[in-house]
């Protein structure tokens, strides 16, 4: 099999250089294993995602001198084959609506709380389906609803062990070091959401489709996403969909210790062309050959 791997910005903002730090390892790795090197943009979320940053993103990558295959996947205009897993799953009884405001499941966490997930405090959130009588008077109502993995039924739909034989290889290291065959621990998690009215289908179902139909065998990608693959194993185990090998590395840090980030402002490609920074004089500070 072709070693192939991806980088997949969403275009909500300008890339800075932990983005190209991402980008540039991802690339390397492909060309190293004489593999394919793919870039998706991930756009499902339409009350984010802008044009301007879309065309951005190609011209900063572009800027650092990467190639990739054409056609770009856009998540935007695939909506059908996630539409499609969902039905598999809804099917299958693994999902059910839940009508909770965002403010109603954090304090349902508060009052029991299960670990690392959705809550503001790392907390996550564990439901179940709303009685028959009581759903159809809710949607008859016209509320709105998101689509939520059950965990419960998942464990009961993978049999006796549940997910506990379910494994992923790191490749990489996790932020507290993991490393190796790691168990899956989608409880980590808690019932996450996977479709809502807003955003269609969300991050965790529609990365696993992606991966599986681009033929993804190796996900490379900040460490920051390490406990998104527990959640992501279980999707594929439910799906029958391939798992990948994971390789996660280290964040690129500011001057404060922070982890760079869009929303704090980090310095752009952009700005760094701006300022006349060198596409090679960047490469050779991120640690590749200029």
């Amino acid at each position: 099999m072709t070693f192939t791997t991806r980088f997949a910005p969403s275009p909500t903002g300008y890339l800075h250089k932990g983005h190209a730090f991402s980008a540039l390892t991802a690339h390397a790795a492909a060309r190293a294993a004489g593999g394919r090197f793919i870039l998706r943009i991930e756009d499902i979320d339409a009350t984010r995602a802008r044009p301007q940053f879309d065309a951005a993103i190609l011209e900063d990558l572009a800027w650092l001198g990467l190639d990739w295959e054409e056609p770009v996947r856009r998540q935007s205009r695939h909506m059908a084959d996630y539409e499609a897993a969902l039905d598999c799953l809804r099917e299958e009884g693994l999902i059910y609506r839940c009508f909770r405001t965002r403010r109603e499941v954090l304090d349902e966490i508060g009052r029991a709380p299960h670990g690392p997930g959705e809550g503001t405090s790392g907390t996550v959130f564990r439901g179940a389906p709303l009685a028959s009588a009581d759903e159809a008077r809710r949607l008859e109502a016209g509320e709105a609803f998101a689509w939520r993995l059950s965990l419960d039924a998942a464990a009961g739909w993978l049999g006796e062990n549940g997910w506990e034989a379910l494994t992923f290889h790191e490749q990489g290291r996790g932020p507290q070091g993991q490393h190796g065959i790691l168990q899956a621990r989608p409880e980590q998690a808690g019932d996450v959401v996977l479709a809502r009215k807003d955003v269609g289908v969300a991050y965790h179902l529609a990365v696993v489709v992606d991966d599986a139909l681009q033929g993804v065998d190796h996900v490379i990608r900040g460490e920051d996403l390490h406990e998104a693959a527990h959640i992501q194993r279980l999707l594929q185990a439910l799906l029958g969909l391939p798992t990948p090998a994971y390789r996660h590395h280290g964040l690129l840090m500011s001057d404060a210790g922070q982890r760079l980030a869009k929303r704090d402002k980090a310095e752009t490609l952009r700005d760094l062309r701006a300022r006349g920074v060198s596409p090679e004089a960047l490469r050779a500070e991120l640690g590749f050959d200029p």
